[in-house]
Parts: structure tokens; C-alpha cells; sequence
């Protein structure tokens, strides 16, 4: 589908995504924070997406002033972060998301944690959160690209199968005031009750 049949037919959306990595935001290495959510966003949500991205270090304070600033500056529906969420001295990433919220979500780091134990017993020492602030919900992810995949999309294929966090994502931003977020259910199928759900367009 064209950008242009999608902004007559779906809501737009704006998205902030943070990649929060002393090196990586040094230059040392290339950032994989950034293009692995843009990736993964871009093949789940349907409606026309405005990014705005910032690539930081672990600066608790400057991690609170950038999500402040796509917020309420920028806009954004919808914040995700990467990185910065294990127990290691520099990582404060919760923190900093923390210190914004005026509401906190914690079903989304409990089932983050719950698919990551799937693979490694130290998913038990990630301590992701998410938060509303205004009309926006804050999501910190993972930091590593397979990882931040697997906790939005969830393991359909698994015995029990697992959710995914992004499943809920768009009701969530339904009841605080934002837009109609549209998902592709072949990559992950937005849940919201039937008395929620849009009539197509058209």
C-alpha cells in the first residue's frame, strides 16, 4: 500500500524511538538499537508512522529530558526505548522512564521478562518498564535486535504460545486519547474488544 492510501485510510501516528548506549552514541560502535525497532515497527503498524529518533548515552537525567521532549514537544503517541534496563551501574534507562511517568503499566515488563525466560534464566535480571506520561505510552525494550523482536511480536509458534507486547499496544493508546494504531496480523495481531474495534473504512 502507497503512503498516500494510507493516510486516507489510517490514522497517522508518531513514534519516538531511543537507542540508549555510551558506546554506541560515542561512535565506538554502530547503533542496532534504532534500526531494529524501526524495522520490526515498520512491518508490524499499518498506519503512516512520523519517526522521530534520538541515539543517547546512559544519562539518567538525559534519558528523562529526551522522553519529556518527544512528549510533550514532538508529539509522539507512542516512545520506545532499547537499552540500559540490566543491573549494571550505567544502566538507568527505568530510572529515567520512571521519573516522567504519570502512570506506570507494569504488565508490560512482567510479560517482556516472561518471553525472554524462555531462552536465557538471566531474563530475570531485566528490569524493563512502561509508563504513560500524558497521551503517550513509554516502552523500554530490550537491547539486543533478536530480543526486542521477540518480546513486540511474542512466540505464536511456541508450546504454550506467548503473547507479545505489542498486541496490546494500540487499546493502550486507544483509552489515553491517542490515535487508531492498525496492525498487520500476519506479524502481530492488535487485541481490543469488539466493542472497541473501527469499522473499516470505506
Amino acid at each position: 500500500m502507497s503512503e498516500e492510501a494510507k493516510s486516507n485510510e489510517f490514522d497517522a501516528v508518531r513514534i519516538g524511538l531511543v537507542s540508549i548506549s555510551d558506546r554506541a552514541s560515542a561512535g565506538v560502535y554502530q547503533d542496532q538499537g534504532l534500526p531494529a525497532l524501526r524495522e520490526w515497527l515498520t512491518r508490524a503498524v499499518r498506519n503512516p508512522v512520523q519517526w522521530v529518533e534520538r541515539l543517547i548515552p546512559d544519562e539518567q537525567q538525559g534519558i528523562s529530558a529526551a522522553l519529556r521532549a518527544l512528549v510533550d514537544d514532538e508529539g509522539c503517541d507512542l516512545v520506545l526505548t532499547t537499552g540500559g534496563t540490566g543491573p549494571a551501574p550505567r544502566d538507568v534507562t527505568p530510572e529515567a522512564t520512571l521519573a516522567v511517568a504519570h502512570k506506570e503499566m507494569p504488565g508490560f515488563g512482567e510479560q517482556m521478562r516472561q518471553i525472554s525466560l524462555r531462552f536465557v534464566p538471566t531474563a530475570i535480571l531485566s528490569r524493563q518498564v512502561a509508563v504513560i506520561r500524558g497521551k503517550a505510552l513509554i516502552i523500554n525494550l530490550p537491547g539486543q535486535p533478536k530480543a526486542i523482536a521477540e518480546t513486540l511480536e511474542g512466540l505464536p509458534s511456541a508450546t504454550p504460545p506467548a503473547p507479545g507486547i505489542f498486541a496490546a499496544v494500540p487499546y493502550c493508546i486507544d483509552l489515553i486519547g491517542g490515535p487508531y494504531i492498525e496492525t498487520d496480523a500476519a506479524v502481530c495481531k492488535a487485541f481490543r474488544p469488539k466493542s472497541a474495534i473501527r469499522p473499516a473504512k470505506g
